[in-house]
């Protein structure tokens, strides 16, 4: 006998972004590089989308190698992810990796399975390619997230180090 799904789990949803939900993943990205920015200044000039953020966003929207997707909860967006298609080293072959670069939910709707819904779509959209190695960007620092992604069955293979001159 299945467990009975919840009515919230019946109404969380996961779906690619169109040039339509710009303004909502505008307002989502803001927030994400306010969050972001105050682990680590260096976010919004090394890892966050380039400005005009507008543009980038339509750039990953039609790129055939990104996926951006948007997760609400009764049809209300609460949250976004943005996932590459990237190239392995030369000695890899042809391998590639889906690299999850971006994932934001706004605060009241974490815990939820927002966050969950969009990885996992995402997941197994790459996986539809034939994609069978994950990476995720987590800021050193950023527990949840780091939790977020074990969970999914992530592991750390690598920490970015920095220093500036200038601070």
């Amino acid at each position: 006998m299945e467990a009975p799904v919840s009515v919230l789990e019946t109404m969380i949803n996961a779906r690619l972004a169109t040039r339509e939900d710009i303004p909502v993943l505008t307002t989502l990205y803001r927030d994400l590089e306010k969050e972001m920015t105050n682990l680590h200044p260096m976010w919004p000039l090394a890892d966050g989308l380039a400005e005009p953020l507008e543009d980038s966003l339509e750039r990953e929207i039609e790129a055939e190698g990104s996926l951006l997707i948007i997760g609400s909860v009764f049809d209300y967006p609460f949250g976004f992810l943005l996932a590459r298609v990237e190239g392995l080293l030369p000695q890899a072959g042809d391998a590639t990796v889906g690299s999850i670069r971006l994932v934001f939910v706004e605060e009241e709707a974490r815990q939820v399975a927002v966050g969950e819904a969009m990885r996992d779509m995402a997941m197994d959209l790459l996986r539809e390619r034939g994609i069978t190695k994950f990476d995720a960007h987590v800021l050193p620092g950023h527990r949840l997230a780091k939790n977020f992604f074990e969970a999914g069955g992530f592991s750390a293979r690598s920490i970015i180090m920095h220093h500036d001159d200038e601070r």
